[in-house]
């Protein structure tokens, strides 16, 4: 394929990200930084955590994205009876009625679609907790000593709520590294709340059309892997990531602040993501701005505050703040 041809497939697909955009906002009002977020999550190849209240349109969000991209949806809701086979799938004995031969049957589980939304993924045991993100991880369902592969793409959006916290199992920090992005969902505006009332209590409904294949998101995934991240943009981001870590010679914020800091997943987290935001904005090379606005959704998860961070009402995002000020892109 010679590269005019390559030039031409690449614009082709990139001609498809402003319909999604577009068809994703006939039935969501503003959120515009949770939308961008979430399909920069869908093309890294990655996964997304969502926190925020309830009635802020999260399961709406996802089933939309699923109905644009014309992928199979399931939704769970986590509880704390829910078990790994709930999810994943278990056996059944069927019997030939012919013959009368009985034979087991693997019956597969919610979490073998396109898109799955995990509501309330702290409300459950860390059991089950555990069985879906490995299934996240590997991409792949093993039961009874037989390997189930699940469709391609898959995308999982966890959510969890930040509010009513008795009776919650918080994701260990370890698990939570396996999201690509920890996404905030705050309130919309006066003028988009009135927007989303006005929309959501009339007898028209708004219709989302079908604009891209999982073959197109998939080969966008491909293509994201290809985008030009120069090598002073990689030594920023490795020295962010270092940085974050309460070591000698990390700044006094880091010191006061952190408990533990983020691993080398949350580089590569970097990296995939500001890629994929370039691609996104029709760019194949990735730009400091592209870091500066992922930052915080790749890294908040991935610090471990300390008790004096606690004491102050400091969060992950003012470590982020800090970090970006104090580590300069130069070296």
């Amino acid at each position: 394929m010679n590269q005019a041809t390559q030039d031409t497939e690449l614009q082709a697909q990139l001609a498809r990200i402003a319909p999604l955009r577009a068809a994703i906002g006939q039935a969501i009002v503003g959120q515009e930084d949770v939308v961008e977020q979430l399909l920069i999550g869908l093309l890294a190849g990655g996964h997304c955590l969502l926190e925020g209240v309830p009635g802020l349109g999260k399961t709406l969000l996802v089933r939309t994205l699923g109905q644009a991209l014309e992928l199979r949806f399931r939704r769970v809701q986590f509880t704390p009876d829910l078990m790994p086979s709930d999810i994943l799938g278990t056996e059944i004995l069927e019997e030939d009625h012919g013959t009368g031969h009985r034979s087991f049957k693997f019956q597969p589980g919610p979490v073998f679609t396109n898109l799955l939304l995990a509501d309330e993924l702290n409300r459950t045991p860390p059991k089950t907790q555990a069985a879906l993100l490995e299934a996240m991880q590997e991409k792949t369902v093993s039961y009874a000593g037989v390997t189930h592969v699940l469709p391609a793409p898959f995308f999982v959006l966890a959510t969890q709520n930040p509010l009513e916290q008795a009776g919650t199992y918080p994701l260990p920090e370890a698990q939570l590294d396996r999201f690509l992005l920890h996404v905030r969902v705050d309130y919309p505006s006066e003028s988009e709340e009135r927007d989303i009332i006005e929309q959501t209590t009339g007898s028209k409904s708004a219709k989302v059309p079908q604009v891209m294949h999982g073959e197109d998101v998939l080969a966008l995934q491909a293509r994201v892997r290809e985008v030009h991240l120069g090598a002073d943009l990689l030594d920023w981001i490795t020295r962010l990531v270092r940085a974050s870590r309460p070591l000698p010679g990390a700044s006094a914020d880091v010191m006061n602040w952190v408990k533990w800091g983020a691993g080398p997943r949350a580089g590569q987290s970097l990296v995939l993501a500001a890629k994929a935001r370039a691609l996104l904005h029709g760019r194949f090379a990735a730009t400091r701005e592209d870091v500066v606005a992922l930052a915080a959704p790749v890294l908040r998860h991935r610090l471990l505050l300390s008790f004096a961070a606690e004491a102050e009402q400091k969060t992950a995002d003012d470590v982020v703040a800090s970090l970006l000020r104090s580590v300069p892109l130069g070296g």
